[in-house]
């Protein structure tokens, strides 16, 4: 007797619930005597032409045989919008006739961005442990299915902005960020709330979608988790007055979650008695425009909090981030090089001990054609050592007593902007394996929808 295919009881239980949600809009707007929602090209200009009319003349009138034939087109939609069942005045439509006009209308408007993202990877390891450690890398041969992430973006008033992203997995439903971003503060401030991903670094806050790789660097699995550091909280930043762009961002978020804050409680949800019990991120974000083809982005960022070894035991973390970007605009070219690289430093005070680490990465992509890119990718990470400079035993990865590296190369195809196709090959020396490990993906992406677009 064959067993009957198990799926996850939230995506079964939450795909009517969003139908039901999408169908919302439109059948409020069928209800309500009030004007409905302005159309998909309110308030956008008539595309220009660049060939304006000559002073004083009009376009030609239509001759007899064009109105003729117009005519007898309206004639046909006529007879067909007739053709379908009448209906007695004032019923109600049908259900399913409403839900699916509902879909069709949140898809379309422009006061709503709904969009879906599919990645899917075929991999290979030569070890059957793969030392993988980020939630959204491929983890086993054969398929693995990475993510389905769903953004919905709207403004919410004059005043908010909502933003989210829910990620479906083969294990469940997961919310991965739902926070909302003030539009019109003063002094250049904006605040936002909710849960989202901290702005630590460069990479942090960015999801699979917009990755150069398949995989995360483990720099940020290792010392956040494989999520990424993420939490619930408020965040504030100030685009300040001086004469080169500079932006101050501070946020305070919970300083727990095994995925998301892992060198602090982690999966450890303490309550919270003071200030001190919450995790505390600020960064400086610097903006160079060397030429009109270059320019650079230098920042620096900086996270503590408490740890889940003690009661008064914390965390630092440090970190420097570089993105030197080429691309040509004074010519018409393809061409993109980037350059980008992070270094994290982590300090942490344990009852008895300090321990120390660095990890981070350096990564260069060559954009060579409108489709095609390349990109190579090293990485590592020291053992932890104590406050005299040896080794030091490490309660979050025991096994980690020599250096990590790890290099990777792929190459990039984008069939269309909504699909793209990924080929990547790695080496990765762990010095505490008798022998190195190798990988390679193959992965799919697939995106249907509005989506916004990506930072610099």
């Amino acid at each position: 007797m064959s067993s009957p295919s198990r799926r996850p009881a939230g995506i079964v239980s939450i795909v009517p619930c969003i139908l039901w949600l999408l169908a919302l809009p439109a059948a409020a707007q069928e209800s309500s005597p009030t004007p409905s929602a302005p159309p998909a090209n309110a308030g956008t200009p008539p595309a220009n032409t660049g060939t304006p009319p000559a002073e004083g003349t009009s376009p030609a009138p239509a001759d007899s045989s064009d109105m003729s034939e117009i005519e007898a087109a309206l004639g046909k939609d006529k007879a067909a919008a007739g053709s379908t069942p009448a209906e007695a005045p004032g019923a109600p439509a049908a259900s399913g006739s409403s839900a699916s006009s509902g879909v069709s209308q949140v898809l379309s408007n422009q006061w709503l961005d709904l969009s879906f993202i599919l990645d899917m990877a075929l991999a290979g390891f030569s070890s059957k442990e793969p030392l993988q450690q980020g939630d959204h890398d491929p983890t086993h041969n054969g398929f693995n299915f990475q993510q389905l992430e769903m953004s919905v973006r709207s403004v919410v008033d004059p005043y908010l902005r909502f933003d989210s992203n829910i990620v479906f997995r083969p294990d469940g439903v997961e919310i991965e960020e739902a926070y909302v971003t003030t539009l019109d503060l003063p002094a250049n401030l904006q605040v936002r709330a909710g849960q989202f991903l901290t702005r630590f670094g460069r990479l942090n806050n960015t999801h699979p979608h917009a990755w150069d790789f398949v995989d995360q660097p483990f720099a940020y699995s290792r010392v956040f988790g494989g999520e990424g550091n993420r939490g619930l909280g408020v965040e504030a930043s100030w685009l300040t007055p001086l004469p080169w762009y500079v932006e101050l961002i501070g946020s305070v978020t919970d300083a727990h979650g095994e995925g998301t804050a892992r060198s602090f409680l982690g999966e450890q949800e303490a309550p919270v008695g003071s200030p001190l019990d919450f995790q505390f991120t600020g960064a400086v974000k610097q903006f160079f425009p060397l030429s009109d083809d270059l320019s650079l982005l230098w920042g620096l960022s900086s996270a503590t909090g408490p740890n889940s070894t003690d009661a008064h035991t914390y965390t630092n973390v440090f970190g420097t981030d570089v993105y030197l970007k080429y691309r040509p605009t004074t010519v018409a070219s393809d061409t993109i090089i980037a350059l980008q690289a992070e270094l994290l430093y982590r300090y942490r005070h344990l009852p008895d001990a300090t321990l120390t680490d660095y990890n981070g990465y350096a990564q260069l992509l060559w954009r060579f054609a409108k489709r095609w890119a390349t990109a190579a990718r090293y990485e590592f990470g020291t053992p932890a050592h104590g406050k005299d400079g040896e080794l030091a035993a490490d309660p979050l990865d025991p096994e980690w007593t020599a250096t990590r590296q790890r290099v990777s190369a792929n190459v990039t195809f984008w069939p269309t902007e909504f699909s793209r196709l990924r080929l990547q090959a790695a080496t990765d020396h762990a010095g505490w394996r008798n022998e190195p490990d190798y990988s390679v993906f193959l992965t799919l992406e697939a995106v249907m929808g509005a989506h916004g677009a990506h930072a610099f």
